[in-house]
């Protein structure tokens, strides 16, 4: 490490070096992300093919007003993460801080609803595969719950990391480790956060809204 730039590591010449090996490490990361989502949604696809009228039915079960509040919870918070970034690109430490928390406290209010809206599901037995125990579904609903809880609950885990990932950044902000010169680690967590958001994206319509 250079003493005038001290979050430059041995092995990189320069620190833009450092920063696009970085981002491009990033982006490999994110396209793996998609790639394992994107079976997930291939299955959906497959699945509503098969059983057009029983995805129909079982959608319905679904509280489409929290899957609402929890999408305009991670619009929200992909708002503040951008404002961390910004904040951490003019050296606001201040803001920083404050926005990488807003974000981590949408992302735990995103995880209150999803526990609520478990809860239901279990209480009611909507659950996938054997474990299905409700009425007044025709098909083979259990399948769509399978998707359900597969898709929702993998998210719900991105989501969990997103806020350790995002909790890691906030102390090393708060060790004023961040600067105009070097904030690509708070970049990078943002990119991460901005996917679990569009992730939710495409799967609020899909399990929520389908028609």
């Amino acid at each position: 490490m250079s003493s005038e730039q001290p979050f430059l590591h041995h092995h990189f010449h320069s620190a833009a070096q450092q920063s696009a090996s970085a981002k491009l490490g990033m982006w490999f990361f994110l396209a793996q992300e998609l790639l394992f989502f994107g079976g997930l949604f291939v299955a959906y696809a497959f699945v509503r093919f098969m059983y057009p009228e029983t995805m129909l039915a079982a959608h319905e079960y679904l509280d489409v007003n929290m899957g609402a509040i929890n999408t305009a919870i991670l619009i929200t918070s992909s708002l503040t993460m951008a404002l961390g970034v910004r904040a951490a690109q003019i050296g606001d430490q201040r803001q920083l801080r404050l926005q990488l928390l807003a974000t981590i406290l949408l992302a735990c209010a995103f995880l209150v609803v999803k526990y609520f809206e478990y809860s239901h599901k279990i209480h009611v037995g909507l659950l996938p595969g054997r474990l299905f125990a409700a009425d007044g579904i025709a098909g083979k609903p259990q399948i769509f719950f399978a998707l359900y809880f597969t898709m929702t609950g993998l998210h719900a885990l991105h989501v969990i990391a997103g806020i350790f990932v995002l909790g890691w950044i906030y102390v090393r902000a708060g060790r004023g480790e961040f600067s105009p010169a070097y904030y690509t680690p708070v970049e990078n967590a943002g990119l991460y956060w901005h996917l679990v958001d569009l992730i939710w994206i495409f799967l609020f319509p899909l399990l929520y809204l389908v028609r």
